[in-house]
Parts: structure tokens; C-alpha cells; sequence
């Protein structure tokens, strides 16, 4: 072990600290070579190098990259460019049992074979590589290294119950990228790691990972050969792999090399499998945990005597097999295969025609196919570069720059920048060799500068399609306990540390709908963590907001701006609603009280500002008996009630009553009972909603638009829902209470036994045509005849005019009366100076009565007019008067009319409204058309209206002075 050139083979599992321990002795003397299997793992070793020699006297040497100070003293290198016949002081091969490898293992069996230090040699690896070291090396010296730290199998597990820090194995591109996507839906990204990555971009990948941004890694087993990452779990995706021939099972020892990557240091590490891999059989197992595998007893060897007089002997020696059993002849490698291409072409073979063009040729040949096009176009590009080579002595510029002009692109996605990386290596490798381009340091400084931007922008792609980095922040920031900084925007966008997470509606917080499973619950998770001082200030700033900003929907929620905050609930009564809040569990039982109290004053304050009559007629004590009972009822029906539901109510109300009642806004209608000031659209949509919390309906019927006499009758409306909305459905079509009983007070000048036509005031005060009128009638009692007549042409009732004689008038040709004349002539239907809005069933001293079924009464027919005097029959041969002479040329034209009578039934076979009602409590006779009774019409009626009682007149009260119709009640009773 102290001899001036020893050789040492150290080996022994993973995680044994031989590259560390080889490391060391390569800085104890002068000078050293180190080789590695991975052009990343010769960038990690020359790293920790500089980092403490400095970069003055360190060389990195792979096939794509080549960084050799004038100073050099140690250099790294990948195996294959470990420069031949350089005597350092020390020498170190890595990961020895490579010799097996049927790819590259003849390249590691020549460095066992021919590569020493001058004072020291190392071999590192795995156990099983003891027997061949022997035989091969007699002088060699082992010492075997323990694992530092225990592997255990953990069976099979899910990829979504993955623990952190765990590396997933793949064995192809499509399987890493496909385990890749689901980690990142399911545990928020994952770092990836593929031997086909520049350094650049695997040392990018492995520093998500390393630095917690991600808490997974997926992997192709490259990672096995000697990267050392904090890794706690390994799990195979699968047991077998595509050796560029066939799928074949790995075995026990390849199997290990990679799970013993678990475990760094002095931390145990486990393995297992995951995805569709079977789990492991116990031998298996047990054999990795125990670090006991199968000893290698065949090494690949390949002639590195090589005869270049001329490509035939070339290809003879590198056909040459080994002598001994523990050699074999390695398989035909991708250069051998080229070289043979070559050797085809009669070009070639006429310029590769001495000893130096063979050699050049072998050099072309050995430049790596980085593409994996096919093996053709390999050969192709591999024949342009030998041409121009052999005939210029170098590759011209210009081709280099086009070649190099078209992969210089950083768009594109994760393939298309991983192909251009491939060919931009090849290029580099071009670079690196001495004397094949003009100006070396520009083209290998021009490589690497493109490798470097596909480098990053590939590592920009795989970070945006493997890595949620919103995600990964968060669960950083919430592993280490650090507070979490949160902003709301005035759109209510959420973004905590600056990422967006989700919006804040009112108070309740909306995770962003694009994060599902682990990613989710992050969000979450660290969304609720910062947002509580954000909850407080928005339930302080809630608070203090003015009514205007708060309004409620027609399905009863509570709107603050565009915001949700809250819904009505029904409470113990109709005009006393409750509130439920929306605001998240996270905020706080302090914010939602907050929430609570600010929508319950908003809503109570409404209420109240809304339906203040009717409040203030529920709060008066000077209302007592019948008159307070009645007010109740209102204040229960929310100021409307149909009059046919409390027709006995107001039967029993006497006049006093009534009058208290009016001073508070009520009107005492034929069909409705109402305070009008509640039929403005506010109130109704009001007063339509809290009905509907009082009902409990599923769904809330909306209010009708404001302003509509009638609108259509709502066929699925529960009951009850025209009249909340001050409404009296009629037929096909609702018509609005107050104008219903404008018409009331039409309808009892007409004569609805006879039958009447409707006027036009009629027709403009629903907005409706005659068919809908007619349909309306028909809903309030009425039949209605249709009829078809001649319609009377102006000229006709002109011509009719002129020939009557003077003084004379027909009944026909009496004017119509407005709607103002017509109540004017009707007693029935109004008392003189009485106000429009008032029935004559509520005016004092009228003791006419509404029926009970609320319809009204109709007015006394009139005296019979006056007849006019016949019209003279004329000759047939003449021309009436009247009619026009052309008369008979055109067909008359038709109108259509309808005529009105009472429909409805009345106990004892009586059609239509009674007209013997008496007064309250009077027995006389009923009032009628009998001899001394007053007509319907004429100067009786304008004395005002006589009554008939058997019992001695009453005692006179005086007029109130603020009865609204204090001026028509005078009147009256100075008309006596």
C-alpha cells in the first residue's frame, strides 16, 4: 500500500463516500486525472474542485465542453476523454463496473488495463467488480467501503401518497414527462433530471429541488451514476428498460446502484415502486438492502491496438477479440457501425487513402450521434464533416455559422428545444477538437453561448409544464413557518408572496378553479394563513359602509357592491327577517359577528324606511277595538289584503274606525284594501320578497316591472303572489290595485243587467286591447258577449246630422260623456266633491254597502230619455236620408263589439249586484225604482242621496277637520 505506484481498488455500495474519499487524495498530490461516467457528474466533481483550488488550475475535459487553464493541475474529465499518456501523479477511474456495459464498456476495461497514475491509482465502484480486478490487475490492493447509512424497502406506493423528497425513476422521456405531469396536478411540481440535459440545464433542475422549491424528482437512471442529491425515497416506475436493442429486466445490481441514491450522509434512505411496476420479490429486496449481488465475471473489451495504414485494417483491428475468459469481445459501437457506413463510399474510401486519413477518418467517426435521427442520417452529417476536414483541413466558417444560425432559436416547446440542444451538442463537440475549426476560441465560445440559451430555455419549459411555482412558494414559505404576505387588489384578487391564488368575494375566499388536489389544499392552506388580517380590515371597512353600497337580490341575498355577503332568512315574523352571513370559518367568529350586526341594521333600517305607514300604524295606541284588530291584520298582510278575505272585518267597522284607519294612509277599495304608498316598486319588491321567506318557496317569484298597469298572469305563481305584488290576477292578465279600482268606479255608472259596451276610458286606463279587456272582465265576474255590428262611418253620422230637423236629435246622436260627466251623472257611482281614490262605500254619511264578495254595486238605471221623433220611411226608389249614394258600391265594414253583465250567482237564484241593500241595522224598504224613490239619475240625486230606516235618525258627530274629505262631507251636509 506504500509502494511508489500503487493501485487501489475501493469499493462498495452507494452512499459509501468513495468519490469524495477519491476527491481528497487527487488534492494530496501535485497533480491528478480524474474520470467520471457523466458529463454532469464531471461538472459536479469539477465544481467542488475550483471551489476550493480555484479555477486557475482545474480543467474540465468532455466531449462537449473543455476548460483547460495554462496552469492546469487537475483535470476532470468524462471516461472517454481522459487524455492518453499524460503522467500526473494521480489517477482515478469512477464507477469501474461500467467494464460490463455493453455500450460503453470497452472504454472503461482500456482505462483498468492501461490507465496509472505516477504514484497512485484508483478504481471505484461496485463490489462485484473484485473478481475480474483481480485477475486483470494482480497488483491491485482493495478496500472495501460500508454504506454510511441503512436502505430499506418500502413495498409499493402510490404516486400521489409519494412522500417529499422523493426521486421517481423512469427509463424513457415519455415516462418521465408523463410521471412529471401528474406529480405536478397532484403534489405541485417536480424537478426533472435526464442524462440527455446539458449541465447547465440539469444543474438548474437539481437546484429546484435542492432548494425545496419542488419536493419531488423524476429521474432516468442517470441519476444513479454517482449524482448526489438529498434524496429520502427511491421508487422505480419500472423494473426493465430499452438497452438500445431490446427490452430487457435490470438486474439486482443496477437496480441498487440506483435506489442506494436514498440517503445521503448518515440518513437512512428507502426504496420501492410505484405506477404499474410490480413490486419486488423478497431475494430481490433483500439483496439490495444488503448489498449482496451476483459477481461480474465477463468484462467488454475492445483492440485499442489500432492499425490505420489504411480503413480495412482499421476495422479489422477493432473486430479483434480478447485473449483470456475474463474479456470478451464488446459489441459494434455506434463509431464502428459509422466507420463501416463510410467505408461504402467510394469518396470516401478514395480520400481515406493513407495512414493520416484513416486516423481523421476514425476521429469523425467517433463524434457521438447526440441526434438519434437514425443511424443514415448520422453517417450523412458524418460524411460532409470528414470532406471538408480532409480536403480544406478544417470546416469552413460559414458552414459552421449556418449550421449554427438555425438552432440558435429559444422558442418552441419542451421537444423541440431538447432536439436543438441535441444538435447544438453535436456542433460543440465539433469545436472541441483541436485543429477542426479555424478560429477555436470563437466557435467553441459561439457553441456554448447557444447551448447555454436552449439550455435555459429549456429549463424555462420544464419548469412551467412540471412546476407550479405558486405552488411550491407556498408550501416553502409554509414548511419553514415564515408569515405570509397577502394582497388584495380592488378586483379582489388574491396573491400571497405575489403569486395568485384565488379571489376574495366578500368574505369567502375562492381558490384558483385551476389548482386541483395537493395544490389545492395548498392554496388553500396558505391562503387562510395570510388572509386573516385581510378579513379584519375588509369587516372594518364593511361596517363603516354606507346603505347604498349594500342592496338585496330578489332571491333575498345581501349584496355588498357586486359582492355576496350574506342571505335572508325568515324570522319570527314577515317584517322581521333574519340574516345568515357568508363569510369563511378562517376569518374569525369576530368578523362574522361583525358581518352580522352591520346586515341586520341594513335590513331592519329598510324595513322601516320602506313600509314606515305601515309601522307607524302597527306602533299608534290611539287605534283600540275593532280598528286595532283590523291594522294587525293589514300590518300581517303587509299592507295589501283582498276585500272578499275580510269582507266582515269591514262590514264591522263603523265610521270612526274607518276614519282612523284612512289617517294612516289605508283605502278601503271595492276589491282590494290598501295603503297606496306601499304599491311604489320599492316597497312591492320589498314586501314580495319577505312574503316569499315567510312562505318558504324554493324558488322567489320576481316582482313585476315597475310602472305596468297589467302585466301576464304568472302561471306557476304560488297563491298570494298577485296580491303581494299589488296586483288582482284577471283572467290571462294581472291588473294593478289601484287602477282596478279607478275602473270600479266606471263600471257603477254602467247598467250591468242590461249589458254595456266598455267606454274608451276604460280600455286607456288597463293599456289594454278589447279581447284582453273582455278577458279581464270575464276574471272579475263579468260575461261577455261578443258581437259583430256595421260600423258607422263618419261621413254616414254626418250626413245624418244635417238631415234631421232643427231641434231634433236622436238617441243615438246624444254625445258621449267623458269619464268626469259620466261620474258626475252617476250618484251611485260618486258623491259630488268627493275625492277620485274613494269609493262611495267609504265616504261618511254614505250608507250605501259593497257587497260581500267585493263587487260593485250597480248604479240605479236612469229615467227613460226622451224618443226621437221616427224618420219618415222614403220611397224605394229613393236614397234614404243619411246614406250616401254610393253606399251600396263597397261592403259595409264590420266591427266587433262586446257586451258586459254581471255573471256571478247570489244565493237564492239572484243574479248580479243586490240593489236592495239597506243601511246598517235599517229595516224599510230596499231601494229601488219604486214610485217616490230617487232615480239613478236626474235632480233628485244632486240633493244627495235619501236613506229609509225604522229607527229615529242618529245623533250628528262633527267633521273632523283633517279628514281628507272634510270639504265634501260639508258639502253634503249643507245640501241636506
Amino acid at each position: 500500500m506504500s509502494g511508489s505506484n500503487r493501485v487501489v481498488a475501493v469499493l462498495g455500495p452507494t452512499n459509501t463516500g468513495k468519490t469524495h474519499y477519491a476527491i481528497e487524495r487527487m488534492l494530496g498530490h501535485r497533480t491528478g486525472v480524474i474520470g467520471l461516467p457523466l458529463r454532469l457528474l464531471a461538472r459536479e466533481v469539477y465544481d467542488r474542485i475550483v471551489a476550493v483550488r480555484g479555477p486557475s488550475v482545474v480543467a474540465l475535459v468532455t466531449g462537449e465542453e473543455r476548460i483547460v487553464p495554462p496552469r492546469t493541475q487537475y483535470w476532470v474529465c468524462t471516461v472517454e476523454a481522459m487524455p492518453d499518456g499524460m503522467a500526473a501523479d494521480f489517477l482515478a477511474v469512477d464507477e469501474i463496473q461500467l467494464c460490463a456495459d455493453p455500450e460503453r464498456g470497452h472504454v472503461f476495461t482500456d482505462r483498468l488495463l492501461r490507465a496509472r497514475g505516477l504514484h497512485e491509482t484508483l478504481f471505484l465502484g461496485s463490489s462485484t467488480m473484485r473478481g475480474p480486478i483481480s485477475q486483470l490487475v494482480p497488483e491491485a490492493s482493495f478496500v472495501q467501503r460500508d454504506r454510511m447509512s441503512q436502505l430499506l424497502y418500502s413495498g409499493s406506493k402510490k404516486i400521489s401518497r409519494m412522500p417529499s423528497r422523493s426521486a421517481i425513476v423512469g427509463f424513457s422521456v415519455e415516462n418521465v414527462y408523463a410521471i412529471a405531469e401528474l406529480i405536478r396536478r397532484q403534489k405541485g411540481g417536480a424537478a426533472v433530471v435526464m442524462g440527455a440535459l446539458s449541465p447547465r440545464t440539469r444543474n438548474a433542475q437539481v437546484a429546484l429541488y435542492q432548494n425545496g422549491e419542488v419536493d419531488h424528482l423524476v429521474a432516468t437512471d442517470a441519476i444513479g451514476m454517482g449524482l448526489n442529491l438529498d434524496i429520502d425515497h427511491v421508487a422505480f416506475s419500472a423494473l426493465s428498460k430499452f438497452d438500445g436493442r431490446r427490452m430487457r429486466p435490470l438486474a439486482p445490481n443496477e437496480l441498487a446502484q440506483i435506489a442506494g441514491r436514498a440517503g445521503r450522509g448518515m440518513s437512512d434512505g428507502t426504496f420501492g415502486v410505484t405506477g404499474d411496476a410490480r413490486p419486488l420479490d423478497e431475494g430481490t429486496a433483500q439483496a439490495i438492502m444488503d448489498s449482496r449481488f451476483t459477481p461480474l465475471r465477463k468484462l467488454n473489451w475492445r483492440n485499442p491496438d489500432l492499425r490505420f495504414g489504411s480503413i480495412d485494417a482499421l476495422i479489422a483491428a477493432l473486430e479483434e477479440g480478447p485473449e483470456g475468459e475474463t474479456l470478451v469481445k464488446a459489441r459494434p459501437a455506434d463509431d464502428l457501425n459509422a466507420l463501416k457506413s463510410l467505408a461504402d463510399l467510394a469518396e470516401i474510401r478514395a480520400r481515406a487513402s493513407d495512414g493520416p486519413s484513416v486516423r481523421l477518418l476514425w476521429d469523425v467517426c467517433r463524434i457521438p450521434d447526440f441526434r438519434g435521427i437514425s443511424h443514415a442520417e448520422h453517417s450523412g452529417l458524418l460524411d460532409v464533416i470528414f470532406q471538408h476536414l480532409h480536403e480544406r483541413g478544417e470546416i469552413p466558417d460559414d458552414f459552421m455559422a449556418r449550421q449554427i444560425r438555425r438552432i440558435d432559436r429559444t422558442d418552441g416547446d419542451i421537444d423541440t428545444l431538447s432536439r436543438r440542444l441535441a444538435f447544438i451538442r453535436t456542433w460543440t463537440y465539433v469545436a472541441q477538437r483541436n485543429g477542426w475549426v479555424g478560429d477555436e476560441s470563437h466557435w467553441r465560445g459561439e457553441t456554448r453561448a447557444v447551448e447555454d440559451r436552449v439550455s435555459d430555455a429549456l429549463h424555462e419549459r420544464l419548469t412551467q409544464r412540471f412546476v407550479d411555482r405558486r405552488t411550491s412558494v407556498l408550501l416553502r414559505r409554509l414548511k419553514q413557518k415564515e408569515a405570509l404576505l397577502a394582497e388584495v387588489n380592488d378586483k379582489g384578487d388574491v396573491t400571497v408572496e405575489g403569486e395568485f391564488v384565488g379571489r376574495l368575494e366578500g368574505f369567502r375566499f375562492i381558490p384558483d378553479k385551476s389548482a386541483q388536489g395537493a395544490e389545492a389544499k395548498a392554496l388553500k392552506s396558505a391562503s387562510v394563513q395570510a388572509l386573516a388580517p385581510q378579513f379584519h380590515l375588509r369587516a372594518d371597512r364593511f361596517y363603516n359602509a354606507p346603505d347604498t353600497e349594500i342592496d338585496y337580490t330578489d332571491q333575498g341575498g345581501l349584496m355588498w357592491g357586486d359582492q355576496a355577503v350574506g342571505k335572508l332568512v325568515a324570522g319570527a315574523e314577515p317584517l322581521k327577517p333574519q340574516v345568515e352571513v357568508f363569510v369563511d370559518d378562517a376569518a374569525g367568529p369576530e368578523v362574522t359577528q361583525k358581518v352580522q350586526r352591520r346586515l341586520q341594521h341594513f335590513i331592519d333600517r329598510k324595513i322601516a324606511a320602506l313600509f314606515e305607514p305601515l309601522l307607524a300604524m302597527q306602533k299608534d295606541e290611539t287605534l283600540s277595538g275593532l280598528a286595532r284588530g283590523f291594522a294587525f291584520r293589514m300590518v300581517e298582510a303587509m299592507g295589501i289584503l283582498p276585500r272578499a278575505q275580510v269582507a266582515q272585518e269591514v262590514k264591522d267597522l263603523d265610521q270612526d274606525a274607518r276614519g282612523a284607519l284612512r289617517k294612516h294612509g289605508i283605502r278601503f277599495g271595492q276589491f282590494t284594501i290598501f295603503m297606496p304608498l306601499l304599491l311604489k316598486p320599492a316597497p312591492t319588491r320589498l314586501r314580495l320578497l319577505l312574503w316569499a321567506l315567510s312562505q318558504d318557496l324554493g324558488e322567489f317569484p320576481e316582482a313585476p316591472p315597475p310602472g305596468l298597469v297589467t302585466v301576464p298572469t304568472g302561471k306557476d305563481a304560488p297563491q298570494g303572489h298577485d296580491t303581494m305584488c299589488g296586483y288582482r290576477a284577471a283572467g290571462e292578465r294581472m291588473i294593478r290595485i289601484d287602477m282596478l279600482e279607478r275602473l270600479a268606479d266606471m263600471l257603477r255608472a254602467e247598467d250591468s243587467r242590461a249589458g254595456f259596451e266598455a267606454k274608451p276610458d276604460m280600455l286607456s286606463i288597463t293599456g289594454m286591447t278589447l279581447e284582453q279587456f273582455a278577458d279581464l272582465m270575464q276574471g272579475l265576474g263579468y260575461k261577455a258577449e261578443r258581437g259583430e255590428r256595421e260600423k258607422v262611418r263618419p261621413a254616414d253620422a254626418a250626413i245624418a246630422t244635417e238631415a234631421k230637423p232643427e231641434g231634433e236629435t236622436a238617441e243615438s246622436d246624444a254625445p258621449v260623456m267623458d269619464a268626469a260627466a259620466e261620474a258626475e251623472a252617476a250618484p251611485a257611482a260618486a258623491v259630488e266633491d268627493q275625492p277620485a281614490e274613494e269609493t262611495p262605500a267609504d265616504v261618511p254619511g254614505n250608507t250605501e254597502q259593497i257587497p260581500d264578495d267585493g263587487i260593485a254595486p250597480i248604479a240605479e238605471e236612469p229615467n227613460d230619455p226622451p224618443k226621437a221623433e221616427p224618420v219618415p220611411e222614403t220611397a224605394p226608389d229613393e236614397t234614404p236620408v243619411g246614406v250616401a249614394a254610393d253606399a251600396g258600391a263597397e261592403a259595409p265594414e264590420v266591427e266587433v263589439f262586446y257586451t258586459f253583465t254581471w255573471g256571478r250567482a247570489r244565493p237564492g237564484g239572484q243574479r248580479g249586484p243586490r240593489r236592495d241593500r239597506k243601511p246598517d241595522g235599517a229595516s224599510g224598504k230596499p231601494r229601488g225604482k219604486g214610485p217616490g224613490k230617487p232615480k239613478g239619475k236626474g235632480p233628485a240625486r244632486e240633493q244627495g242621496a235619501k236613506t229609509f230606516s225604522s229607527r229615529p235618525p242618529k245623533r250628528e258627530k262633527q267633521i273632523d277637520p283633517d279628514n281628507p274629505f272634510a270639504a265634501a262631507l260639508m258639502g253634503l251636509k249643507d245640501g241636506k
